[in-house]
């Protein structure tokens, strides 16, 4: 999320008085009672309510591990016995290395250069895990692809432009409407990139133990849920590249700029429809539910033999407060103040997932856009503004970049 915010206040603030108007229809929401149960017909698995009960991420989790094993050794996945299960040991693992992406709308072109620029360097890893909120989700098949997706990912974060991710609505329609914009060209952008090859390949990466994770929000049930794509690009399931261009519109889908996107579900044998908006809403970033403890885990199904961990954490935005001379408008206000608080939600995101590296023994290093970045943007998804932005990133990745140890304004003689 970013300046885009100022466009939701038009539809919110004549929301609140005309909330007994015409309104899109929907089919009805899953009721609260039936929350856990609900699932896509067909691809019931693919996805976790990691907040109410994260045992099917811990389950997938340790697959993933079993896959790797395989992988790894040239063999096969032995059948999962009941728990506890004795997963192998293996000392020739590589370390597990997980890439998190953050939200930012046009800003995820300082994302796109790092790792661009980090591919340039040659010493970019391969990341076990990836996970991406928001224009993080749209980085995120890219990055997981690794260096043979570089020149696609350059593409969408240097060429695309605001024509290519939305169509202005006219006010009549913002008024009695779900959103100031129309999302369209953003899901031919998702389908032009985002095709049957790169589900294919995906699949692939899903075989060697690897996991790609993508963060929407539930508004309904005011819920995150994450979805395995890998899973999804696996299952050969008929709608699984529509669930696919989906769950990467949804999480990107800022609430009150864009439209939320309808995902039609089953519970207890009755057909729901949820309402899926920007996992922003609930998270700037993400890794694992910290209620998850690693070492815990690895002691309950018998994991021998601890590999190194390390975290990349990319923050698509600046992390310093932004100073601004604010009109004395409602609008201008109101959208400050909202910009302050995803700010605010984002810094708390970074020490969240600190403190749960530490906990875990997990390296943790943490990328954002440098204070010395001052460039200004003319609209939204300025392709100029992109442009310096990415030509940012790598260059510091080319040159090494320095990675910060700990979340900002944190000294760690202090607690410690």
């Amino acid at each position: 999320m970013t300046q885009s915010l100022r466009v939701i206040l038009v539809p919110l603030v004549f929301g609140l008085g005309l909330a007994a108007c015409a309104s899109p229809e929907r089919g009805p929401a899953v009721p609260n009672d039936l929350y856990l149960q609900a699932g896509v017909p067909g691809l019931e698995d693919v996805r976790y309510f990691i907040d109410d009960d994260p045992q099917p991420f811990v389950d997938d989790a340790i697959e993933a591990y079993r896959r790797e094993v395989a992988y790894r050794n040239g063999g096969t996945v032995k059948p999962a016995t009941n728990p506890p299960k004795d997963l192998p040991a293996n000392p020739n693992l590589p370390p597990a290395r997980f890439l998190a992406i953050s939200g930012g709308g046009d800003n995820g072109a300082f994302g796109a250069g790092l790792l661009v620029g980090w591919t340039a360097r040659g010493d970019r890893p391969e990341f076990k895990v990836v996970t991406g909120v928001s224009t993080g989700a749209l980085t995120a098949p890219f990055a997981f692809l690794g260096p043979d997706y570089d020149d696609e990912l350059r593409e969408v974060y240097t060429t695309i432009s605001a024509e290519d991710v939305l169509r202005e609505r006219p006010f009549l329609d913002i008024v009695f409407g779900d959103s100031a914009a129309d999302n369209g060209p953003l899901w031919e952008t998702i389908a032009r990139y985002a095709d049957e090859e790169m589900l294919r390949r995906i699949a692939e990466e899903y075989d060697k133990g690897r996991l790609l994770l993508i963060a929407t929000t539930n508004l309904d049930a005011q819920r995150p849920i994450v979805w395995n794509i890998g899973k999804i690009a696996k299952s050969g399931h008929p709608d699984a590249l529509n669930l696919f261009h989906a769950v990467l519109v949804a999480s990107a889908a800022i609430p009150g700029a864009f439209p939320p996107v309808m995902i039609d579900v089953e519970a207890n044998g009755e057909t729901y429809q949820e309402m899926h908006v920007d996992g922003g809403a609930i998270s700037q970033v993400f890794l694992y539910p910290p209620s998850l403890n690693i070492e815990e885990i690895a002691e309950q199904y018998h994991v021998a033999e601890r590999r190194k961990r390390e975290l990349y954490l990319i923050r698509n935005a600046r992390l310093d407060p932004e100073w601004g001379n604010i009109e004395r408008r409602i609008f201008t206000i109101a959208g400050r103040a909202i910009s302050s608080l995803i700010q605010s939600q984002g810094l708390g995101d970074l020490y969240r997932i600190y403190l749960a590296a530490k906990r875990d023994d997990i390296d943790y290093n943490l990328a954002h856009i440098p204070e010395s970045f001052e460039a200004e943007r003319e609209e939204e998804f300025d392709t100029v503004y992109m442009n310096e932005l990415f030509d940012v990133g790598y260059a510091m990745a080319l040159e090494g970049y320095p990675w910060e140890k700990y979340p900002p304004d944190y000294n760690p003689d202090d607690g410690e």
